[in-house]
This record gives C-alpha cells, sequence and structure tokens, in this order.
C-alpha cells in the first residue's frame, strides 16, 4: 500500500448550458476521490443554437467563469488538467476564435470533442459505477444522456452494445427552436412531442427486436428531475413520471418558475427534457429509471486515472467500441463471418510483426475497426468500394473516436484493396507525416489480411508467421486449393515490403 501514487487533477466540461468543473486526487489503485465539484450557468448555448455564432458578451463571460476556475486550480495544486468543450463550442461557426480568445485570456488550452467521445467517456463513468451488474446489461439496457445540444441514445441487449446514436434534440435545442410556438398554441408541449417523434421514428423499428428491461438516465436534466421530487432513491419510477409530466405538459414558463420555486433558465428546460424522457421511456419495458450519480467529467477522470497511473479496465472499454463497430458494419450489410476471418488474420499479422512496425495498441485498435469495416463501400458500389468505404466511415461515428482517429481509419480502409496511398489522393495528402506511416503500415497489413481469404471460404485453417533475414515467411496450414490466394497475397506484398523494410512469402503446410 505504500506505493500507491497520487495525482491531483481536474475535469473540465464547458457544456451549452453550463459550465462544470470536477476537481480530485486520483490514486494508483484506482480509488478517485473528489475534492471540488462545481457549476456555473452559461448563454454560450443559447447562441450558438439560435443564432449560429458566439456574441463578443458571451465569450467575455466565458472568460470570466473560467479565470475562476484557473484560480481554483491554483489554490488546490493541481498538476493536470483536461478540459473539454461539447455542442455549444463545437457547433460555433466562429469557434475558432472563441477557442484562441479563451487561450490568450485565461491560459486553458479546450479539446473540441465530438459527439462519440462524449458518449464513449460517459460509459467509461457508467460501467465503473456499476462495474459488477452484468445481468444489468444482459437483461436488456437502454441508455439516454440528454444534453443540452443534443441526446445520446444506446442500447445493451445480451451484456453488449447492439447500437448507440447521437440526434440533434437536446432540451435547449428543443427549446430554441420550437419556444416561438408556445404562445400560439394551446398545446405546446403535444407540438413539441410530435417534433421528437419525427426524429427518432426509425429507431423504434431498431428497438422491437430487443426486450429492453433497463432504464439509464444520464445528463443534468435527470438531476434536476430528482431534485424536484426530493426523494433520497437514485431513480424515478415510471408511473410517479408520468404523473409529473401530466401535470406540467399544460404549463407555462411562468406557471412553472412558480409552481416548482426555480429560475426560468431551469424552468424552460424542464418540459423538452421531460417529453424527451417520455418519449423514450415508452419505448422499453422498464418499471424506472435510474439516474446514477455520474457525469462527463467523472468519465473525463477514470480515463485520466486508466493512462496517468496505468489502472487497466482498458479491455472491457474496447468491447463496447468493437461491439458498435459491429453494429456499423451490419448497418452496411457486411459479411460478417468474412470480417471477423480478416479481422483475427490482420490482428495475427500485427501481433508477429512488432519488431518490424512499432505500433502501439491504440493502433492495434484501429486495424482491428478497419478489419471489420473493410467492406462496407460494396453497400455503394461494388468496383470502386475503397472510395466508398472512405466517405462513409469519415462521415460515421465509431464510439469513443475523435475526428482524427475516424480520419486514420478510413483512410486504411481506402487502401485495403487495389489502391495504395498516394500524394494525389487529397485524403491522404492532408495527414500529417507520423498518421501517414500508420496509415501505410496498417494498410499493407490488412492488404494481405485480405488477400489470405479473399475466396472467402476460410481456407486456411491455421497460419504461422516466421522470420529469417529479410524474409517474412507465412506458414498456412490448409488442405484446399489456395491458388487465388497466393496470387493475391503475391499482388501485395511489394507493397508491404516497402512499407515495413521485410518480404512477406507463403509457404504451405498441407493439413493432414
Amino acid at each position: 500500500m505504500g506505493n500507491i501514487r497520487r495525482e491531483i487533477v481536474a475535469a473540465l466540461d464547458l457544456g451549452a448550458n453550463f459550465f462544470r468543473m470536477i476537481i480530485a486526487e486520483i490514486n494508483s489503485d484506482g480509488k478517485i476521490r473528489i475534492l471540488e465539484d462545481l457549476q456555473k450557468n452559461t448563454s454560450l448555448g443559447k447562441d450558438t443554437f439560435s443564432k449560429g455564432r458566439i456574441s463578443a458578451e458571451t465569450i467575455y463571460e466565458t472568460c470570466d467563469i473560467l479565470d475562476g476556475f484557473v484560480k481554483l486550480m491554483k489554490d488546490y495544486g493541481v498538476k493536470f488538467y483536461w478540459a473539454v468543450s461539447t455542442s455549444g463550442i463545437r457547433e460555433a461557426e466562429n469557434r475558432e476564435y472563441v477557442l484562441e480568445q479563451i487561450r490568450v485570456k485565461t491560459g486553458i488550452l479546450i479539446e473540441v470533442i465530438n459527439t462519440s467521445q462524449e458518449r464513449f467517456l460517459v460509459f467509461k463513468a457508467l460501467r465503473d459505477k456499476i462495474e459488477n451488474s452484468s445481468e444489468f446489461y444482459n437483461e436488456g439496457a437502454m441508455i439516454l444522456n440528454i444534453g443540452s445540444g443534443g441526446i445520446e441514445v444506446s442500447v445493451y441487449s445480451e451484456g453488449s452494445l447492439k447500437f448507440t446514436e447521437y440526434i440533434k434534440i437536446g432540451s435547449l435545442r428543443l427549446r430554441e427552436i420550437l419556444g416561438r410556438l408556445e404562445n400560439k398554441t394551446l398545446n405546446f408541449s403535444e407540438i413539441m412531442t410530435e417534433f421528437v417523434e419525427s426524429k427518432i421514428y426509425t429507431l423504434r423499428e431498431q428497438l422491437k427486436a430487443y426486450k429492453v428491461k433497463n432504464f439509464v438516465g444520464l445528463g443534468g436534466s435527470f438531476k434536476f428531475l430528482l431534485k424536484l421530487y426530493s426523494s433520497e432513491e437514485r431513480y424515478i419510477s415510471k408511473e410517479s413520471f408520468l404523473d409529473f409530466f401530466n401535470k406540467i405538459k399544460n404549463m407555462t414558463t411562468e406557471k412553472i418558475c412558480e409552481k416548482f420555486d426555480i429560475n426560468k433558465d431551469e424552468a424552460k428546460l424542464l418540459l423538452p427534457s421531460t417529453i424527451i424522457l417520455m418519449t423514450f421511456l415508452n419505448m422499453t419495458l422498464a418499471e424506472k429509471v435510474h439516474v446514477p450519480r455520474i457525469s462527463l467529467r467523472h468519465g473525463m477522470l477514470i480515463d485520466m486515472l486508466s493512462k496517468k497511473l496505468d489502472t487497466s479496465k482498458k479491455r472491457m472499454f474496447d468491447h463496447d467500441i468493437i461491439s458498435s463497430v459491429w453494429y456499423i458494419g451490419k448497418k452496411y450489410g457486411i459479411d460478417r463471418e468474412h470480417s471477423e476471418r480478416v479481422k483475427e488474420l490482420a490482428l495475427k499479422i500485427f501481433d508477429k510483426t512488432k519488431v518490424f512496425h512499432r505500433l502501439s495498441d491504440r493502433e492495434r485498435l484501429f486495424l482491428e475497426v478497419s478489419s471489420i469495416l473493410h467492406d462496407v463501400g460494396k453497400y455503394v458500389n461494388l468496383n470502386e468500394d475503397g472510395f466508398y468505404c472512405y466517405n462513409i466511415i469519415y462521415y460515421e461515428e465509431i464510439l469513443g473516436f475523435s475526428d482524427k482517429n475516424l480520419n486514420i481509419v478510413a483512410n486504411v480502409v481506402r487502401y485495403h484493396g487495389e489502391e495504395i496511398p498516394s500524394l494525389s489522393h487529397e485524403n491522404y495528402k492532408t495527414l500529417n507525416f507520423t498518421d501517414k506511416i500508420i496509415v501505410s503500415k496498417l494498410a499493407a497489413i490488412l492488404k494481405l489480411a485480405e488477400a489470405l481469404n479473399i475466396s472467402k471460404k476460410n481456407k486456411i485453417s491455421n497460419i504461422s508467421i516466421t522470420i529469417e533475414d529479410r524474409i517474412l515467411y507465412f506458414n498456412l496450414d490448409t488442405y484446399r486449393d489456395c491458388t487465388l490466394e497466393m496470387w493475391s497475397f503475391k499482388n501485395n506484398a511489394e507493397f508491404f515490403e516497402e512499407v515495413m523494410g521485410v518480404r512477406p512469402v507463403i509457404k504451405i503446410e498441407a493439413s493432414s
């Protein structure tokens, strides 16, 4: 116990409606001790969602709030901080100017994260909270995270993540889009419900395949609802929630303020949040909504803990990523058996050739994802699938992947076939030097893996790889005719040698 390392860190979440900061002590034994947790209101999201730009006045207000955060971090002796922004800054047309003014005036560097990264950090916090509750996920669970700008909905069944989607109908965005209609109708709640339904109707068909018995609510809206309930329990029953909705659905914002003794900003968000929750809850068999004490910034702390003090929950989180990737593949009609085999071969080649590529576990994950999705382009065009692969993946969302990571995977998949990376291709040319090398090495591996199962008949029962001087021998265990596989392998061997500096050669060992 005497070897436990401790570090004071801070996680800053700059949301559309609130700026939040948590200061904590993280320990190498996996424990986190919260020292400070605070939030400040902001009109940043109101600017972005109504006007598309953040005003100068709001930028001044933002810098004042962050100055206070900086002073508090200094008081606690924070050694490391991580600041992220979500939809409020992410979707502003002038976001670069905003981020630069914050950097100059406060010294804080902010990372703009996409929705899949945001969702993954929240999942990390949730997994940490109910780590031993495998039954919870096996029974089927819907996780609904209501943000100011959008909602994230994810469904687990039989212990695995089946799908996850981000939809731009957050509570503040709904209010900003539909707010002007409130005084033009006597049934504003129904108008808002119809609008939500128009955005999510396709999800209903997907959900019919799963029996979801558990429901988890994440985000400030759920915590606020709990506060109104004045309950010590961390859940809201479906029956009491429906009663609550029927009470407020025809109330004006002013009436909600008076009834619940809350400010106008909170009152404005109560109805849209309640409508979103009701709509999704009614899609499930759940009888209550669990509201755990977690947030984006708690997920950030867990992420910092695992990276800085090396506590390992990585494989569990990677499992969620891969589950979500299979869902994407299914959407584009991939041959699962073939993709599974290509993935196995690619990862074996990666693991056996580390001495040549010197890539890390992060790049191994990129290869795994690329192997699963390498044929998605055939959904659009059977002849130029590499080009379409790139476009499909680039505009998809992969759980936990930054835009940069997504671009790397999209490039790798583009070059899984006959094409090789070229500076004449804009998608490759714009990569930095390091990412070009990563893409080329992973593409070289994926090409060989695809070649070894080009017939999609799983002819090779086993493969071992040995190294002799500058030759990499692929010893294939098979009893079938592999002429096609050998031809394809040979066609891709030259690029592999060019990138890795070693020549791959096939040896056939006939199975008995």
